[in-house]
């Protein structure tokens, strides 16, 4: 089954804006999918029409086969959202702010305590429970938020930026609860500006692009699509000047490490025989750049030339 289809969506606001222009989308059960795009590229408006904060001009939106239009609330009943700025009480306690939201579903009180607990300990706030969540840090409020939109046990959670702000360490531990999420059934949508988040966490991916679905495919099928990899490679030895192998842009960072461009056609044992042969030995190496990043500017730019 589906967890959500979008037919011919299209959506032009009363100043004119063409926001959407009649996309189509399928996202299946139980996947972790990713809508990722440029600022004003109509993800946020997809969104917003998705969980019935924007009324679409037309098209036809369904949740888990429910007429989004026609059976709103019903709809509605399937997802949990987490939007991007926080938006709950912040003088109310966060155990208060995820059981007024089991409340709004209509939950009774004695499950909404349960599941209050379940998902506060699952955010790890469980020893926060009973602060102000003013007092609370930004990472921590996030994790609020997600407790609330998980409360009342959707079949879609949409995560809008859920880690924006929020630094390295609570960013990964918070990739992890989502994956638990995820894995336990729950059909997730992301979308993110930290494109090493949707590769890390996303089997399938749409990128939208001045209201258009320019790209709609899985993952892996996507990398594979890269024309080279960037690479820092650490020296055993300093080297005065970058060394030039035929078919491969080397640059000099310092004495003891370059930055080098990998084309797939050629790949990386013909770069280390290059280098052997003018001696410079490489202890270890890593990736120079995200490459979903790398995919994402190319696309987005290749949209850009086609309406131009």
């Amino acid at each position: 089954m589906k967890a959500l289809s979008i037919r011919n969506l299209k959506k032009t606001y009363a100043n004119g804006l063409v926001a959407i222009k009649g996309i189509d989308l399928d996202v299946e059960q139980g996947d972790f999918f990713a809508l990722l795009g440029p600022n004003g590229a109509g993800k946020s408006t997809t969104i917003g029409i998705i969980s019935s904060l924007v009324n679409a001009s037309s098209g036809e939106v369904k949740i888990f086969n429910v007429d989004l239009k026609r059976n709103t609330q019903l709809a509605k009943s399937y997802i949990g959202l987490v939007p991007q700025e926080v938006n709950f009480n912040q003088f109310e306690t966060a155990r208060n702010i995820v059981m007024n939201q089991a409340g709004y579903y209509g939950m009774p009180r004695k499950e909404a305590k349960v599941q209050t607990e379940r998902c506060l300990k699952l955010m790890y706030l469980w020893g926060q429970r009973d602060r102000v969540s003013r007092r609370l840090s930004g990472g921590m409020k996030r994790r609020v938020m997600i407790a609330r939109a998980l409360v009342h046990k959707p079949k879609l959670l949409i995560l809008d930026e859920p880690t924006a702000g929020v630094d390295i360490e609570i960013r990964r531990s918070m990739w992890e609860t989502m994956k638990q999420v995820n894995e336990q059934g729950t059909t997730i949508i992301l979308t993110t500006h930290y494109l090493e988040e949707a590769e890390n966490l996303c089997r399938n991916i749409a990128i939208i692009n001045q209201g258009e679905i320019v790209e709609n495919t899985n993952m892996q099928s996507l990398l594979a699509r890269l024309n080279e990899e960037h690479f820092i490679c650490d020296l055993k030895q300093p080297i005065k000047r970058a060394p030039k192998i035929a078919g491969y842009q080397i640059e000099l960072l310092n004495a003891l490490q370059l930055s080098i461009a990998v084309p797939k056609a050629l790949g990386l044992n013909q770069l280390f025989q290059g280098l052997s042969e003018v001696q410079v030995e490489v202890t270890s190496m890593k990736n120079k750049s995200n490459r979903l990043e790398r995919l994402f500017l190319d696309l987005v730019d290749q949209d850009k030339n086609k309406s131009a």
